[in-house]
C-alpha cells in the first residue's frame, strides 16, 4: 500500500473507496482517475485501489492509493494472469491480494465503493471481488454499491453472462454508472438485458479532461497509439503517411510505454525529420488542443481528448481478437461527422493519407463536439445526491 493517509482528509467527508484493475491498456484507470480527481476537488476522501501494471503519473500523488501486487494479461489473452515479472500467478498470490483488498476496505470504511466494469467485465478478478462484496454486506453501516461503466461494452462471446450480470446487479448493486451521453450511445445498444436493470442506470457524461491550454511546444498533427501493446502497424502507417504529407507540418507521434522496444527502434528510424517519435507525454490533451489533427485508436479517453479538444480526427478501432467497442465508437463517431475511420485491416500508409484527406475535409462545425462531456463532475453530484437520498 502507498499514499497519504485518509486520516489526511476531514471526518465529515464522504468516503469513496474506488477499485480499478486494467489489464492490457491503461484506459480504465485514466477514465478512473480523472472521476477520482473530480471527486477529490468537490471535497469527497478518495481512496482509489489499483491492480495493474504500474503507470507514471497514475494516480496523482495526493491520492490515497492502495496498490496491490499488480496483475496483467499473459501471453494466452485475458484467461492468463501473470504477474509483474511475467510469471503464471498462483492460489497463494490471488489469496494474498484478497486479503490485502479485504483489509484495506474494512480500514477505510467507506460510504460508497465503486467496481470498475464489474460485474459486467472483469471476471478474471472475482477471486477478490466477491470476497470484498460479501465483506461489504456485511459491514453496518453497509457502503453504497456502484460500479462504473463506460458507454459502449464489448459484445460478449457467452450471451449467458448477461443473466448472470443482471442477478449480480440486482443482488448487490445501488447504481450502475454509465460514463456517456445517451444521445451518443445507450446501455442496451450493447448490454441486450438493460431493460432489467433500467432502475439502478443513471448517465453520467463523457468523463473527459477539462478543456486544456494550448501547448507550449505544438505539432499540426498528434499521432497516438495508447499503451501502445497493439499499436504498432498504426504508428508505422501514420509514420509513412507523414512522408507522403510533408506539408502538413510538424507531426508528434507517442507509441506508448508498452511499444516493444525493437518497435520503437525500428520506427524511429523511419521517421522524416517533422516527425518526432517519443514514447509518452504528459501533455497530451494540450497537443490536441493545437493540433490540427489526430490519429489514434478509438478508446473511451483518447476520444474524450479529441472531442474536448475540437480537433479533426482520422480512428483506427482496436479490432483485434474480437473486440468490438472500439469499432462501435469510432462508426458513431464517423456518422456525426465527428472522425474519418481507417479500418485495421486496411492500414498502410496509403490509405492512411485517404483518411487524412477526408478527416481534412471542411464540414463546417461537425468537428465541434455536441456531446456531453461533463461525466467526471457529474459523478461528484450524482454521489453527493445518492448519500443525501440515503
Amino acid at each position: 500500500m502507498n499514499g497519504p493517509s485518509d486520516t489526511r482528509v476531514p471526518s465529515t467527508a464522504i468516503r469513496v473507496f474506488f477499485y480499478v484493475q486494467h489489464l492490457l491498456g491503461i484506459g480504465h484507470l485514466a477514465r478512473a482517475s480523472r472521476i477520482v480527481d473530480a471527486l477529490m476537488a468537490d471535497g469527497f476522501a478518495v481512496t482509489l485501489v489499483t491492480g495493474g501494471m504500474p503507470v507514471t503519473g497514475f494516480p496523482k500523488a495526493a491520492v490515497d492509493h492502495v496498490a496491490l501486487p499488480p496483475i496483467a494479461v499473459g501471453d494466452s489473452g485475458f484467461s492468463g494472469l501473470v504477474d509483474a515479472n511475467g510469471k503464471a500467478v498462483d492460489e497463494a498470490f490471488l489469496d494474498s491480494r484478497r486479503d490485502l483488498l479485504v483489509a484495506a476496505f474494512r480500514d477505510r470504511r467507506p460510504d460508497i465503493v465503486i467496481l470498475e466494469a464489474f460485474p459486467f467485465g472483469r471476471r478474471q478478478v472475482r477471486f477478490e471481488l466477491l470476497p470484498l462484496i460479501a465483506a461489504i454486506e456485511a459491514m453496518s453501516p453497509k457502503p453504497l454499491l456502484l460500479t462504473s461503466l463506460r458507454d459502449i461494452l464489448q459484445e460478449r462471446a457467452k450471451p449467458e453472462r448477461d443473466a448472470e450480470t443482471v442477478d449480480m446487479v440486482r443482488r448487490h448493486f445501488d447504481r450502475v454508472l454509465v460514463h456517456g451521453d445517451p444521445e451518443f450511445a445507450r446501455l442496451e445498444d450493447t448490454f441486450p438485458l438493460a431493460a432489467s436493470i433500467a432502475d439502478r442506470v443513471v448517465y453520467t457524461g463523457l468523463v473527459a479532461a477539462p478543456r486544456p491550454q494550448p501547448a507550449i511546444d505544438p505539432f499540426d498533427v498528434v499521432v497516438s497509439a495508447g499503451g501502445g501493446a497493439v499499436g504498432a502497424e498504426l504508428v508505422g502507417a501514420a509514420i509513412e503517411a507523414a512522408a507522403l504529407l510533408p506539408d502538413l507540418g510538424r507531426w508528434c507521434v507517442i507509441t506508448g510505454p508498452n511499444l516493444p522496444t525493437d518497435d520503437f527502434t525500428r520506427l524511429t528510424a523511419l521517421a522524416p525529420a517533422h516527425v518526432t517519435v517519443t514514447r509518452f507525454r504528459t501533455d497530451f490533451p494540450s497537443l490536441l488542443r493545437s493540433a490540427t489533427l489526430s490519429i489514434s485508436q478509438a478508446g473511451y479517453n483518447t476520444v474524450c481528448d479529441i472531442l474536448q479538444a475540437g480537433c479533426r480526427a482520422v480512428l483506427v478501432p482496436f479490432a483485434t481478437g474480437g473486440e468490438t467497442e472500439q469499432t462501435a465508437r469510432a462508426e458513431r463517431l464517423e456518422a456525426l461527422g465527428l472522425a474519418s475511420v481507417l479500418l485495421e485491416s486496411a492500414l498502410s500508409g496509403e490509405n492512411m493519407v485517404t483518411a487524412i484527406r477526408d478527416a481534412l475535409i471542411v464540414k463546417g462545425n461537425a468537428h465541434v463536439s455536441r456531446l456531453q462531456l461533463e461525466g467526471a463532475k457529474n459523478t461528484a453530484a450524482i454521489l453527493r445526491d445518492l448519500v443525501r437520498a440515503r
